[in-house]
């Protein structure tokens, strides 16, 4: 992807079925051009995602595509899939504490 690529997230809609993510690319000499990315309703209601994280989430998709596509991708809408969403949860998760407890130094 172009180091003069700039991806702006404008805010969502909520739709029937699903979230409604809405971006624009912009690039040096070519037109401003509209992304839409959904994500489902049952992937919030079913935890797999937060709402906080769902522009977090369509960013990433987007900016794959738009590496994939040699920045230019024919389609302007995509779906974020539950393979996706495992893969954001993977690599998002917070790190397992460690169940090791010191004992207090016994007295002498």
């Amino acid at each position: 992807m172009s180091k003069e690529i700039l991806m702006q997230f404008v805010g969502f809609e909520s739709k029937a079925t699903a979230r409604e993510y809405t971006f624009v690319v912009r690039e040096v000499y070519v037109e401003p051009r509209e992304f839409k990315i959904t994500i489902a309703h049952k992937a919030f209601s079913e935890h797999r995602v937060r709402f906080q994280d769902g522009p977090d989430v369509c960013a990433l998709k987007l900016r794959r595509e738009l590496t994939t596509s040699a920045n230019h991708p024919k389609e302007s809408l995509f779906h974020i899939t539950d393979l996706e969403l495992d893969d954001y949860h993977r690599s998002h998760a917070s790190p397992k504490h460690s169940t090791f407890h010191r004992k207090p130094p016994e007295e002498q």
